[in-house]
């Protein structure tokens, strides 16, 4: 068992690829921590950053800890706001935070 104090984790600045803007990533769970079937992190956007539309290979899980934002598939436009939980099934995405 490990335990991850996000509070200690080092935030890293990342720009380009999927990022429109300038985004903090705090990388809690992944390979470096043991894990080979679960990633997680708190990824901060600040106003006016975004994602492109991506996929994933596996289902992803979107916790809003703060602020509103809107979450976009191919199909649909939902806005979100803090204390929303977002479950998107391998489908093309976008978050954009407002």
């Amino acid at each position: 068992m490990k335990i991850i104090r996000s509070g200690k984790v080092k935030a890293e600045e990342r720009s380009g690829g999927i990022f429109i803007g300038t985004v903090k990533i705090r990388s809690l769970i992944d390979p470096e921590m043991g894990s080979n079937d679960f990633r997680s992190a708190i990824v901060t956007f600040p106003p006016g950053a975004r994602n492109k539309f991506h996929t994933h290979s596996r289902e992803q899980v979107l916790f809003v800890t703060e602020g509103k934002g809107i979450v976009t598939t191919e199909n649909e436009e939902v806005e979100v706001t803090k204390g929303d939980n977002v479950l998107n099934h391998y489908s093309n995405q976008q978050l954009i935070l407002k």
